[in-house]
């Protein structure tokens, strides 16, 4: 049998076999009938790869048979020909899921295209996006080598990106495990950089520096509010770009993206410290000297993030902002009902801002969990298990009604992760904490090449606990583990999703700003 069959079904077959004799010398084999009685008995019968089904004929009609056919088997292609140019007709048979549908009379050479758009596409899509990304892989290693600065990095990164995700649509080409490499050697560049000039970023007066955690509010929100627009902030915890670029094109169903930005997220890139320092649009040393009753420390018990409605209040008040805002946080799917019910109410203030949080636990439960982990296995798996969450969600609830409001949407994260591979070893005292991306704490034993160290915390606008605190930070897919069960614990954090030290996944992260579209 050759490699794909197609089932012809027409009432005048007879006149086409000029065509179907064009397709055989194009190597598809064809089965003809006609009339749709027969024309099911066959789908019944055999496996065909796309039906070719005529509108028009006596007895069944092929809008009857395409819903009989589909009863049969409900992914079979099916490409309606017809007489017929009447917009109610091609409705119909859209509306009953039609893979594409040809005006009579037909030539073999549309035939053709129609079959190598729905039967060959995913061959040779694959066979050209492998092509494509052999031909600029030489290229992208150059580009990689040749990063210079903070913004050759954003643009190194987002391609990285593209090419992760047009290689995760084709079938195994083996190129998925080139641009691993790839990305991995990025990441180790990247690290370099980052450890370069990171704490040049922080000091007040640099003027060459990426746009940073604490000025997200001044740089993207407040020059919205200042221009009479009504702003919806929506923060999703821990969503990297490969994922919001995974979530755009449904959200693109309901706004238009009027600015696709990015953004450094700050070390240590872990929720405490990142989501803290937006809201407050201050650094975390700066934190604990003007609010030191609402920074917690590692070592404390109390959540790390339960002030950020009062920091909001606190940053516009510094920025002489004299506007109305609402802060909602949503755990689960109670809580997003509940905003949807109120969300008139919502919006009466200037500035409402939604933090969610289902990424960030997704990511921690697919550590605990062995069946997250098996759904969630890789870069891929991870984004669909992320989409999936949101196409069923309350946010994509939110967002759809949002967009029949005039508001601004902002939609940004606090922080990314990568999926980490290699156990470094560290010692600490028991007042270290124990994120497996950074550490803070006394006494800590590493060696200095394999981490990024700050013995002086306040160099890098963080809050030291004692004298002698410090911070180290994990590279690339690096993580930090002790000693004491190091086999044990390497081997079950291996290949989870981390957050708190330096990658490209974790710092450069999305900051988009939205309009509803016009219904």
């Amino acid at each position: 049998m050759k490699e794909n069959t197609i089932l012809w079904v027409d009432d005048e077959i007879e006149l086409l076999k000029p065509h179907i004799i064009f397709l055989e010398e194009k190597g598809y084999e064809v089965v003809s009938c006609n009339n749709a009685y027969d024309a099911l008995d066959l789908v019944k019968e055999s496996h065909f790869d796309l039906v070719l089904l005529d509108e028009n004929m006596p007895g069944m009609s092929g809008l009857e048979a395409l819903s009989e056919i589909k009863s049969i088997d409900s992914a079979l292609p099916i490409v309606m020909i017809t007489k017929s140019e009447e917009e109610d007709i091609m409705d119909e048979a859209i509306g009953k899921q039609i893979s594409d549908y040809l005006i009579k009379p037909v030539n073999p050479k549309q035939i053709l295209l129609t079959l190598k758009k729905h039967i060959d596409k995913k061959r040779l899509v694959s066979e050209k996006t492998t092509m494509a990304y052999q031909s600029k892989f030489g290229q992208m290693g150059m580009e990689i080598n040749d990063c210079r600065n903070f913004e050759d990095w954003m643009k190194m990164y987002r391609k990285l990106v593209f090419w992760e995700l047009e290689l995760s649509n084709i079938e195994d080409s083996g190129m998925d495990e080139i641009l691993k490499m790839q990305k991995t050697e990025a990441n180790n560049l990247f690290a370099r950089f980052v450890k370069k000039n990171y704490l040049s970023w922080m000091d007040p007066d640099e003027e060459d520096k990426p746009l940073l955690t604490p000025n997200v509010f001044k740089e993207k929100v407040y020059p919205l509010l200042d221009q009479g627009q009504k702003v919806a902030f929506i923060l999703i915890d821990n969503l990297r770009y490969d994922q919001w670029q995974t979530l755009y094109p449904v959200i693109s169903n309901y706004f238009v993206l009027e600015d696709d930005s990015m953004y450094y997220s700050i070390l240590p890139t872990a929720t405490q410290y990142a989501r803290n320092s937006m809201f407050s649009g201050l650094t975390p040393l700066e934190i604990k000297k003007r609010h030191p009753q609402h920074w917690i420390d590692e070592d404390e018990e109390s959540s790390k993030n339960i002030h950020e409605e009062d920091f909001i209040g606190f940053q516009l008040k510094r920025h002489y902002k004299d506007y109305t805002y609402h802060y909602e946080k949503i755990n689960n799917e109670k809580m997003g009902a509940k905003v949807l019910d109120n969300l008139n109410s919502i919006l009466n203030s200037q500035l409402s801002v939604f933090v969610y949080n289902f990424v960030d636990m997704l990511s921690h439960a697919r550590t605990e969990s062995e069946m997250i982990r098996e759904l969630a296995a890789d870069e891929a798996a991870y984004r669909s298990l992320t989409l999936s969450w949101f196409e069923h969600s309350m946010l994509l609830e939110l967002i759809k009604k949002l967009s029949e409001q005039n508001v601004k949407l902002v939609i940004t994260t606090d922080h990314g992760s990568i999926r980490v591979q290699n156990p470094v070893k560290v010692i600490g005292d028991r007042q270290t904490n124990t994120n497996l991306r950074y550490k803070q704490g006394k006494n800590l034993n590493y060696k200095s090449k394999e981490v990024f160290e700050v013995t002086e915390p306040r160099k890098a606008n963080l809050p030291q606990v004692n004298v002698s605190s410090s911070y180290i930070f994990a590279f690339g897919e690096d993580f930090l583990a002790y000693p004491n069960n190091f086999n044990y614990y390497s081997s079950y954090y291996r290949n989870t999703f981390q957050h708190g030290g330096i990658s490209l996944e974790e710092m450069i992260v999305p900051l988009v700003t939205l309009s509803p579209k016009k219904n």
